[in-house]
């Protein structure tokens, strides 16, 4: 008997290594397809002979998971794999339970062979790119409960026997070319909970799904957008009953019919049906202050009849009504609605009515509408406004001022209507303020800018016209009546990007300060009655230009011959273009007339001219021959050979130095959509340039049309050749900053010119300036910030001060690697390394679209301690704050769970404007402590460090972003007040960021947030009480050793 137990149990034994050597060997087959494998660069790839650890698994497999020898898991998600699939080798695993291969760019097909893992729960192979269709073995796995195909290239039609898969859950098959009824297939599942079907070719409705079907019972997610179906979406009305849908998006297809009502949908958050060809009226049901938990309907670009009806739902957050036909008044209230879009309807009344629709709109369009009155005057409403549009309507009167006070406005559109009157001077002085859009109205007056006599007067407060106007990029008031000359006081604003004042009044001559907007783009003067010249200095950028129909004379800047002559006339008759040497004018014009007379007359004396030289030379010729002699003859000869030698230096002396000697520089035309460019010493350059056009190098390959007025760190070679560029190439001391690139060490060398020709990328604006990165020529990438006009200190306090902030060094701080220094105002640069991170601020707002992992609570107090050792550091080590210290310079990268600080102690290069900018961009983004509202003059501190740095840690605990308005029962709070509001009330685990609670259940992690969260309350009470950096520090790494 112990003989046969023996025999049976090797048998056991060896046929068990038998099978754990299959799945090794199927492993191997499948890796021998892989192209490419980043993530085992390190190691010799799928090396066979590598040890293996207690369950069996070779121990360099990371992602692999065994048991007893034999593979269950396999999950190689994002990792870059490159190649042929071979899943015909996966499929011999008996034992496999996941195998997730998404986010890589494996090809391939899905064999038959799947149809045997018959223990596969998990199967994931999306974003990446598999072709053909989807065999019918795969409804054999019985045991699936999630399966992702999504963003491949599979297609046809699906399989039938979906009804097999009674586990299945979770059935993503978005972003493919699948066709077929979704009638018959949803028919088929039985009880899915996540369903994703969208971004296909699937044709027909949701009739099948009925109050009697299994679907409607789970289904939780059903998005069934971008495809091709049509009729009604439901069989019949009323709707069947989903117990637990929370989305259901059906947009983009062409359904017809009404709107179902979705009655006694209670858990129904997301309803998306844009796009569609719905008819007849909306369901007052959705807007109804009822069970239902409603916070995004959107039911734009249908064929929606009647009124809108008073919406009352305190859950309704955003509404989209636009592109419909909707008719009546505006209903006179939105509930709690912050997003509110009914453009492009036929909607009628008067547009005062607003004023009722509380305090909680973000967004409002109501553009292309019927809408008459004027905008409400009251000053204590829409305080959260961002966007303001209503253009093509038929609104009338002044505008009041109480527009330029909302604090959060960003965007105003009122074009196409009638207001008239002055503009209010305070539209140019909003705080965020960037788009403005007023044209085609009947505005008059001039422009409430500052001109040049205000700008020298010495009783003016010109924080009147604060340095915030630069906010302002997009200008837009053609097609009105205003007059008068063009303000000097244009060039405050520094951030223009397009200016177009076409069709109007304006006289006189365009200001020289126009050519401080650096950043401008787009330029439409035409049709004024402007004089003079135009200015030379515009940006080399433009891409768009035209004052024609105007008085202009003088040459054209030759910045501007790019464009073409439509860009100058009609009009401008006085105007000269130096390619054709002449005045120009339309063909056919009265100007182009009497410049043509005036032409022949100069011919005419020319020739007149020439004739009588003619004969006087003649004459002179005879003379000299009838008296000529042999020797006075070789004189004559040797004297004009002089004369010749000596006219050839005066021809080189007309070509400029850039031909002569090696420059290549050039003015940088702005701090944020510049060049950087430094000039040499020892170089005269007061002659002007007139060289024929050299290549510019990499310059066409440094624009990015793609993105939206996307700078270039590079001054092209032609800016040497522009006149108005001369004054940088004089001759500078060495001992003086102007024109100077200084490098605090030596690990990483580069010249000024090698900076000059770097690619550029804008990376991102802050109150200091606009940040790029740039790539050196050795491939060495750094991120340059250009500060703000006016922002830094004068150059000895400005050198004394970033040589100082240059020796700081600490391995949770980029560090600065260098500056630069130019010869005009803006041309102040800060220059370190470029790491490739996501900030914390990118990472907690927009983990969703970005799809990033959730922060575990460990990687949370991790980041919190870097930032807190740094900080210790500074405070205590070089006795400096950060005076800066924000969720958004703090920043994240994959290789390491710690987290890195920048834009360090900047404020002490700034003036005292650039300080308070950034003052008041802490305060308006929620990091500034109270205190700095009782004093006149505020000042970054170590205190106020302790307090932002409290405010991250809270971001870090509930998931939001400082400066967040959170409604509660009596009102609306920001993040500290609703934090501290519930710990006072004992419900401090309520503001826990719920991507924590849902993956990290357990009682220490439990512990170690309220923990965390006492040390954040600590740090933000007032001054007197706030713990000093240390100690913070040290709190946060005892949780550390104590989880550890």
């Amino acid at each position: 008997m112990r003989l046969v137990i023996l025999c049976f149990w090797i048998w056991a034994a060896s046929g068990a290594a038998a099978v754990a050597g299959s799945d090794m060997e199927a492993l191997l087959e499948f890796g021998r397809g892989i192209r490419q494998d980043p993530s085992r660069r390190q190691a010799a790839p799928w090396n066979p002979t590598s040890s293996s650890d207690s369950d069996g698994c070779p121990v360099d497999w990371h992602g692999v998971q065994c048991n007893g020898g034999q593979i269950l898991s396999i999950a190689f998600d994002g990792i870059g794999l490159v190649g042929n699939a071979s899943l015909s080798a996966l499929a011999r695993m008996t034992m496999l339970q996941n195998l997730s291969l998404s986010g890589n760019k494996l090809e391939g097909v899905l064999p038959r062979a799947l149809g045997s893992l018959a223990s596969l729960q998990h199967l994931d192979l999306s974003n990446n790119r598999f072709i053909g269709s989807i065999p019918a073995e795969l409804t054999k796995l019985s045991n699936l409960g999630h399966l992702n195909l999504s963003s491949n290239g599979f297609g046809g039609a699906l399989p039938v026997g979906f009804r097999s898969l009674r586990k299945l859950k979770y059935l993503d098959l978005r972003g493919n070319g699948f066709v077929g009824k979704l009638d018959d297939i949803f028919a088929q599942l039985q009880s899915p909970v996540h369903v994703d079907f969208s971004c296909n070719q699937f044709s027909g409705s949701l009739a099948s799904i009925s109050d009697n079907s299994s679907v409607a019972t789970t289904l939780q997610y059903l998005n069934v957008s971008h495809n091709v179906l049509s009729g009604p979406v439901f069989a019949s009305d009323p709707t069947p009953l989903f117990d637990s849908l929370e989305v259901f998006d059906t947009s983009y297809n062409a359904l017809t019919g009404n709107v179902p009502s979705f009655n006694f949908m209670i858990s129904l958050k997301v309803l998306l049906l844009q796009n569609n060809k719905f008819s007849g009226s909306i369901p007052e049901a959705l807007f109804r202050e009822t069970s239902m938990v409603l916070t995004q309907l959107d039911l734009s670009c249908n064929q929606l009849t009647g009124p809108i009806r008073r919406v009352t739902s305190v859950n309704l957050k955003y509404l989209n009504l636009s592109s419909n036909s909707l008719q009546g008044t505006l209903p006179i209230t939105f509930g709690s609605c912050s997003v509110v879009d009914l453009s492009r309807n036929m909607l009628s009344g008067n547009i005062s009515v607003v004023h009722t629709w509380g305090d909680y709109v973000e967004m409002i369009d109501l553009s292309s509408n019927r809408l008459t009155g004027t905008w409400p005057g009251q000053t204590t409403q829409f305080l959260r406004l961002t966007s303001l549009r209503i253009s093509n309507n038929l609104l009338a009167g002044e505008l009041p001022t109480v527009l330029g006070t909302y604090p959060e406005l960003i965007a105003i559109d009122l074009s196409l209507n009638q207001f008239h009157g002055a503009l209010p001077k305070n539209l140019f002085t909003a705080a965020k303020l960037t788009y403005l859009n007023l044209s085609g109205n009947n505005f008059a007056g001039t422009l409430p800018l500052p001109s040049s006599e205000t700008n020298n007067s010495t009783t003016v407060d010109l924080s009147v016209f604060p340095v915030q106007t630069s906010n302002l990029s997009f200008l837009d008031l053609s097609n009105n009546s205003f007059g008068g000359p063009l303000p000097s006081g244009i060039g405050r604003l520094s951030g223009l990007v397009l200016l177009d004042l076409c069709l109007n009044n304006f006289t006189g001559q365009i200001p020289t300060s126009i050519t401080k907007l650096k950043h401008l783009l787009h330029i439409d003067l035409s049709s004024n009655h402007f004089d003079g010249s135009i200015p030379d200095g515009l940006p080399d950028d433009l891409v768009e230009f035209n004052v024609s129909y105007n008085n202009f004379s003088g040459p054209v800047p030759s910045s501007l011959l790019k464009f073409p002559d439509s860009s100058f006339h009609p009009g401008n008759e006085l105007l000269v273009l130096p390619r054709s040497g002449s005045p120009n004018s339309p063909e056919g014009s009265g100007g182009r007339k009497h410049g043509m007379k005036r032409g022949i007359l100069y011919a005419l004396i020319a020739c007149v001219i020439v004739f009588v030289t003619g004969i006087i030379v003649l004459l002179l010729v005879h003379w000299k021959i009838s008296n000529w002699k042999s020797s006075e003859k070789g004189k004559g000869q040797h004297k004009n050979s002089v004369n010749q030698g000596q006219g050839a230096p005066q021809r080189r002396a007309e070509i400029p130095s850039s031909e002569i000697h090696d420059v290549s520089l050039g003015s940088s035309p702005s701090a944020e959509y510049g060049g950087i460019s430094v000039p040499r010493g020892g170089m005269e350059g007061q002659h002007e340039a007139q060289c024929v056009d050299q290549p510019t190098g990499s310059i066409s390959s440094l624009k990015d049309s793609s993105a939206s007025s996307m700078p270039s760190l590079i001054s092209s070679p032609s800016d040497v050749r522009s006149h108005h560029h001369h004054s940088i190439l004089r001759v500078h001391s060495p001992d003086k900053l102007v024109g100077d690139l200084h490098l605090f060490d030596n690990s990483v060398l580069f010249t000024a010119e090698e900076l000059s020709r770097a690619p550029a990328e804008m990376i991102g604006r802050s109150c200091h300036g606009t940040s790029y990165k740039a790539t050196l020529d050795n491939g060495y990438v750094l991120t340059v910030k250009w500060l703000k006009e006016g922002f830094a200190k004068s150059k000895k306090e400005f050198s004394r001060e970033i040589k100082k902030l240059g020796s700081v060094k600490h391995p949770s701080l980029v560090s600065l690697r260098g500056y630069y220094w130019g010869p005009k105002e803006h041309e102040r640069i800060i220059i370190s390394d470029y790491v490739d991170a996501t900030s914390l601020s990118t990472y907690l707002s927009e983990i969703e679209e970005r799809d990033l992992a959730p922060l575990s609570v460990g990687q949370r107090l991790d980041i919190a301690i870097s930032i807190a050792h740094c900080l210790d550091y500074l405070h205590n080590e070089r006795v400096i704050p950060h005076g800066n210290l924000k969720s958004s310079n703090v920043l994240l990268q994959d290789s390491s769970p710690s987290a890195l600080v920048t834009d360090y102690s900047l404020h002490r290069l700034m003036t005292p404007v650039g300080m308070a900018e950034q003052v008041l961009n802490a305060g308006a983004l929620g990091y500034s402590p109270p205190e700095f509202a009782s004093t006149s003059k505020p000042c970054p501190s170590l205190k106020s460090d302790v307090y932002a740095f409290g405010v991250i840690l809270l971001e870090l605990l509930t998931g939001r972003i400082a400066g967040e308005i959170i409604c509660v029962s009596d009102g609306a709070v920001d993040l500290t007040d609703w934090v501290r509001m519930l710990a006072r009330e004992e419900r401090a685990s309520e503001c826990f960021d719920g991507r924590i609670v849902e993956t990290e259940s357990s009682g220490g992690a439990s512990n170690k947030l309220e923990d965390m969260l006492h040390i954040a309350i600590r740090c933000i009470r007032s001054a007197s009480e706030r713990p000093e950096i240390r100690t913070v520090f040290e709190d946060l790494s005892s949780l550390l050793s104590s989880s550890s």
